[in-house]
């Protein structure tokens, strides 16, 4: 009998994961020896703050990121049809979701094998919980094109969506260019627009304003300099 495959979230930073994910996860997590990462060394630290009565060393880990090839997959998951439990860790949050989780996911479904997705944080359900804007239809983006010409059409493009399908538009970037999409949003969407910047979800920092464009141009730049940042915006 195959064993099952555990969707394991991350924190969103670094702070205690029983805060924001539930403990009993620990018995279950303290019997898994073998986890498919994205990076072992963040995933070492991560797991090292569960405090669990194994050590580190005696786990096994499985590399799956944008330079992991599809016929690799398979053999991502020969524990996992040797009858031995596995878990995706994500490097933030949850697996599968802006993550390259879901590869595995998929063959373990074609497999035949149990997948159980785990609860804890996801930066873009709690900004859009968080955001004031509409969590009945809304669409995840990802990441916006870096070249500034691509980059303009594109936000038109999701203002335009949005208006039309009264859908709120998420999406995020690299961290260091936060502010650049920043000005961009403000530069090329109406005054009535309304913006949400989350930042620092489930941390200390967190930072979360919702407002039209006309006030975001009226106010201070966010200081989401280099921090993880999600942006929300909904067209009426």
């Amino acid at each position: 009998m195959p064993g099952v495959l555990y969707l394991i979230p991350n924190t969103l930073g670094e702070v205690d994961p029983l805060c924001v994910i539930p403990g009993g996860y620990r018995t279950i997590l303290t019997d898994i020896r073998h986890f498919i990462v994205e990076d072992v060394r963040s995933v070492r630290r991560y797991l090292s703050r569960w405090n669990l009565p194994i050590p580190i060393d005696e786990l096994n880990f499985y590399l799956l990121n944008e330079h992991t090839r599809p016929e690799e997959y398979p053999a991502l998951l020969e524990p996992l049809k040797n009858g031995m439990d596995m878990g995706v860790v994500s490097e933030a949050g949850v697996p599968g979701v802006a993550d390259p989780g879901a590869e595995v996911v998929a063959l373990a479904h074609k497999l035949g094998i149990r997948v159980v997705p785990w609860v804890g944080p996801s930066s873009i359900l709690l900004s859009l919980m968080g955001s004031g804007l509409n969590g009945q239809q809304f669409a995840f983006a990802g990441y916006l094109p870096v070249k500034p010409e691509e980059r303009a059409e594109r936000i038109r493009f999701l203002e335009k969506r949005s208006s039309k399908e009264h859908q709120t538009q998420i999406f995020i970037e690299t961290p260091y260019r936060n502010l650049s999409l920043f000005q961009d949003i403000l530069k090329y969407c109406r005054l009535e627009t309304r913006l949400c910047v989350a930042a620092d979800l489930t941390l200390p920092t967190e930072y979360i304003v919702t407002r039209p464009i006309e006030l975001w141009k009226n106010q201070p730049v966010p200081e989401i300099h280099k921090r993880p940042a999600v942006f929300l915006l909904l067209a009426d």
